[in-house]
């Protein structure tokens, strides 16, 4: 594998140089904000992110309001203190998308932080704690403790979460494969994901960048260009 001098080097080329390269990339990830972030906050992002999958982000979006309000702004506690009949009533809630287990997903995933929480304080100290050079154990703990939180899935949450990690998008496996990593096109196996993981904790340590930053630059610097 070469230096990540090169992938940089083509994303800038592709993008119109240094500056306009750096202004699409994302803010740096900030540990001091994740470990602040509140246990409904990280369950609603949950759920944003379980019905998001396979189905039109716009839709989700736009009846999000309502996903707050049937959930009782996704507050632990509250909705594990509801009775069987409070989440049969959601599956006939026309404010939101009526899927039975997406929509039970939401009170497993809400036991799920309530156990992390209790022995870490909260769920985003859990996250803040863990070391990016392990995201993959992290997905590995999400896809088995967590309800629906395996795959692309888990690695979604983490990103509009604030952790800073990789994406194993099209685009960022297609800069992987291309600069020489030994991967298949969709990268699901455990085996590929430890080679991404290790790659990656090379390139953060050869460049100093988060490894949001490795990722993004990773997926501009390949594939379809897309404008603004």
């Amino acid at each position: 594998m070469g230096s990540f001098k090169t992938i940089r080097t083509r994303a800038e080329k592709r993008k119109g140089g240094r500056e306009a390269l750096e202004a699409l990339l994302p803010a740096v990830p900030n540990p001091t904000s994740l470990a602040k972030l509140a246990d409904d906050r990280v369950l609603a992002e949950m759920t944003r992110r379980v019905f998001c999958a396979g189905f039109a982000w716009s839709v989700i979006e736009s009846k999000w309001p309502d996903f707050e309000a049937a959930f009782l702004e996704f507050q632990p506690a509250q909705l594990l203190f509801q009775p069987d009949d409070y989440w049969d009533g959601l599956v006939r809630d026309p404010r939101i998308v009526r899927n039975g287990p997406k929509i039970m997903s939401v009170r497993a995933n809400a036991a799920f932080i309530q156990d992390v929480a209790k022995q870490h304080g909260s769920f985003g100290k859990f996250l803040a704690s863990w070391p990016s050079s392990d995201e993959i154990g992290l997905l590995d703990l999400l896809a088995k403790r967590g309800n629906r939180l395996g795959g692309n899935t888990g690695q979604m949450l983490l990103r509009f979460l604030g952790f800073d990690g990789f994406v194993t998008s099209k685009d960022v496996v297609a800069c992987l494969r291309e600069a020489g990593l030994d991967i298949a096109e969709e990268v699901k196996s455990k085996g590929d994901l430890a080679k991404v993981q290790t790659q990656f904790n090379a390139w953060a340590k050869e460049t100093g960048l988060p490894y949001t930053h490795l990722s993004r630059i990773c997926a501009l610097s390949i594939g379809e260009s897309y404008s603004a």
